[in-house]
This record gives C-alpha cells, sequence and structure tokens, in this order.
C-alpha cells in the first residue's frame, strides 16, 4: 500500500538547517535540497527561501504531481490550524501561520507538525523502528526533541504538543533551559548546551585542545573527549550521563521495545551510544532494562524530511 501513495513535498525547519525533498511511497527522498536557517533573519525571509527550496526540490526530482505538504519543525504550535506559534529555537517567530502560507504556495493540502513527532513517525514506518509497536524517538540537535508510537500508533497528546521529552528534568535546579526552567534534558544533551558548557569551562582557565578552535561546536568537543582531552571528557561525560538518565526514566516509564536516537549529535556514534546504552542497562527497572533497544536512526539526516512527508501521506489518506 505505501508504494502505491502519490509523491509528496516534505519541508523540515531546524534552528541551523532547513531541508527539503519530494517523498514517495517507499519513504525514498528525491531532489534532496537543504540551506542554513538564518533564523535571524525572521519567518518571512527564511519561509520564502524554503518554499524555493521546496520548488527546487520538485523540479529536481521532475515530479510536479507532488499530493500534499508535509512540514515539520519544533514547537510549540497548532497542527490544526497550521500555525507555528513560538518555538524557542527559532525567537521571534510567533503565530507564523505556515501551514495556510505552504498551501497558497505550492496549491496543495498542507499539515504542519511537530519536527520530533514527525521523526518518530517517519522511523517507526521506515526506518529503525519498522515493525515495533511501542517506540520512543529523541532528537538531539540544535535542541532535544522527542516523539512516541504507542501500540502501533503515533502519540501526539491532547493539543497536539506531546512528546517534548527534551524538558525532562535531569538535575533540579541545574543550568536554565530554552524553556525557562532549570535542569532540563536539553540544557545539558543538545548540541547547542554541550558547545556552550565547553566554552564556560575553557573561560574559567581549564587547559584544553578546543581553546585553539574558533567557532566551537559539539562535534569537536566529541572529537576532542575521544582523543583524551580532560575538559571535552568532562563536558562529553555529563551530555552522556543526562541521556542515559532521561532515557532511563522514558524507558521505566513506557517500557518500550525500542528508543531511537537521532540529531546531529548522534553523529559521534558509539562515543555518544554505547555510554547511554549502558546505563539504560544497569539503570533501568527489569525486565525494561533487558528488552529496550537503545539505536542510533536509521533514517539518519533525512529523517526530518522523512517524516514530514509520513505526516503529509497520512492527511491524503485520512481526508
Amino acid at each position: 500500500m505505501e508504494r502505491d501513495l502519490p509523491p509528496v513535498l516534505a519541508l523540515d525547519i531546524g534552528g541551523t538547517k532547513l531541508a527539503a525533498g519530494v517523498v514517495t511511497g517507499d519513504g525514498r527522498i528525491h531532489g534532496w535540497q537543504v540551506s542554513p536557517t538564518r533564523r535571524e533573519a525572521g519567518p518571512r525571509p527564511v519561509l520564502a527561501r524554503l518554499f524555493d527550496l521546496g520548488r527546487k526540490a520538485i523540479a529536481e526530482a521532475g515530479r510536479p504531481d507532488v499530493a500534499a505538504v508535509g512540514i515539520s519543525c519544533g514547537g510549540p504550535l497548532d497542527t490544526r490550524t497550521g500555525v507555528l506559534e513560538c518555538p524557542p529555537h527559532l525567537p521571534g517567530w510567533i503565530d507564523v501561520p505556515i501551514g495556510a502560507m505552504a498551501a497558497r504556495a505550492f496549491g496543495v493540502p498542507s499539515v504542519l507538525e511537530n519536527d520530533a513527532t514527525a521523526a518518530a513517525l517517519g522511523e517507526h514506518r521506515y526506518g529503525a523502528g519498522r515493525g515495533t509497536s511501542t517506540m520512543l524517538y529523541l532528537t538531539i540537535s540544535t535542541g532535544v526533541g522527542g516523539g512516541s508510537v504507542i501500540g502501533g500508533r503515533l502519540h501526539r497528546g491532547a493539543a497536539g504538543n506531546g512528546g517534548e521529552l527534551g524538558h525532562l528534568m535531569v538535575r533540579p535546579g541545574g543550568r536554565r533551559c530554552s524553556c525557562g526552567r532549570l535542569g532540563c534534558l536539553e540544557a545539558y544533551a543538545s548540541g547547542t548546551a554541550i558547545a556552550e558548557r565547553a566554552r564556560e569551562a575553557l573561560a574559567e582557565g581549564r587547559p584544553s585542545a578546543l581553546s585553539a578552535l574558533g567557532h566551537l561546536t559539539a562535534e569537536d568537543v566529541s572529537r576532542a573527549a575521544e582523543a583524551g582531552d580532560p575538559l571535552a571528557r568532562s563536558v562529553w561525560d555529563e551530555t552522556t550521563w543526562a541521556l542515559g538518565a532521561a532515557i532511563t526514566d522514558l524507558v521505566n516509564a513506557f517500557e518500550p521495545e525500542l528508543v531511537v536516537l537521532g540529531g546531529g549529535v548522534t553523529r559521534a556514534g558509539a562515543r555518544l551510544l554505547d555510554p547511554v546504552a549502558a546505563a539504560v542497562a544497569r539503570d533501568a527497572m527489569p525486565p525494561a532494562a533487558r528488552t529496550a533497544r537503545i539505536e542510533l536512526s536509521g533514517l539518519g539526516t533525512g529523517v526530518g524530511v522523512i517524516g514530514a512527508a509520513a505526516v503529509a501521506h497520512d492527511l491524503i489518506t485520512t481526508t
């Protein structure tokens, strides 16, 4: 049945990059396009570039017959009206009617979904979660988001914003998160937070090879940690501790078959996955500790676009 679905245009809005592609019913991306977000420009210039990426994707894919547009973006948002309400990773983007704008731009129905919720659906349908009944997904990137499939069904919550797993509290009274609370997982495990904590440690005068770098990133910290740099290792160890603690709580609460980790920070591979999986195996309650697998995304960098497409395919098959 999936292979019989018409192609859809999928658009993904991240804090650092925009992505677009035409996705067919088998979950394959055609005409893949990527560009920096440049979020400081504000919503209208960014969305104009996003829609231009969509047109380029359609042209490169040779599929002008897209049946719908799926859009994934971090919330809060209103999936019913297609309005971005106030996403923390896009400061100043208040009540942006992106769904209506996309429908006008492309002349087909559109649907807006929380990016991590959409990614969870994409992973469940086409990626690492195929065949599972209960699966959790965390995206670890500019921020930390999450989504869940419970009993084979995507969980959205009462208003469509359920699954904010990045705002689980791992350290009460700890670092301030973008949401305003203290001690959220996102404040420790996001790529932004990893780089910030390393910069703060350098500002305290702690010696590190990282001091020779200009624009410090989470990937720099990961590589330096693997090379044995003490400062980088302390930051990285705190990162994997926070993720392990949060996922342990999620495993205890949901007893999933699988927890999938995606997003840019997961490019660290085993350096991230192994200590997190070990913490869950050690600390989660049995039998969940034995049955829950922790794996990296099966869809890689395309997960946001494929997730947006999965939501768009659901839109046209249920209306």
